[in-house]
């Protein structure tokens, strides 16, 4: 289960927030559900919130301008990384 909540949005006393890359690698191998707050510039939080997922992450607190691209990116990279079916495949023939 994946989660994008706002800035201001409470967050469970359980999850482990994290900061770098290795914290996110670190508690995701330990276990815990990793809490990532995302930057405020658009272009930023979308590439955090890719590599998060990427090590693991599964709370991402984004601004309310950020988070339908953070959700979409984060939906992206969880298909890429074999976790979450893609949402539509098509099969080329030539």
């Amino acid at each position: 289960m994946t989660l994008v909540l706002g800035p201001d949005d409470p967050i469970d006393l359980e999850w482990a927030p994290a900061d770098s890359m290795t914290e996110v690698s670190d508690l995701v191998r330990a276990g815990r559900t990793v809490v990532v707050t995302l930057p405020d510039d658009p272009t930023e939080a979308v590439a955090a919130a890719a590599v998060f997922a990427w090590a693991g992450a599964r709370v991402f607190r984004a601004t309310p301008e950020t988070a339908r691209d953070v959700r979409l990116a984060v939906e992206m990279t969880e298909s890429l990384a074999g976790r979450r079916p893609p949402a539509l495949t098509r099969r080329g023939l030539a």
